[in-house]
């Protein structure tokens, strides 16, 4: 297996890797509930999972299933 022919410095590394950033996660508000929530994600209110401002389960079926 192939070896380096030198050794890559800390400084040399660690400025490569300064361009791996975090983005910041896009919020978006629900038109139906006024909620803030991720883009392409569920959330819950008030019992009740939403997406996409449909309900997709209910608080009562959350019982039910009890």
């Amino acid at each position: 297996m192939a070896h380096p022919k030198s050794k890559i410095s800390k400084q040399r590394k660690r400025k490569r890797r300064t361009h791996y950033k975090a983005t910041v996660p896009q919020i978006g508000t629900c038109k139906t509930t006024g909620e803030k929530h991720l883009y392409h994600r569920s959330y819950w209110l008030d019992g009740n999972m939403y997406y996409k401002g449909q309900i997709v389960i209910e608080a009562e079926e959350i019982l039910e299933d009890l």
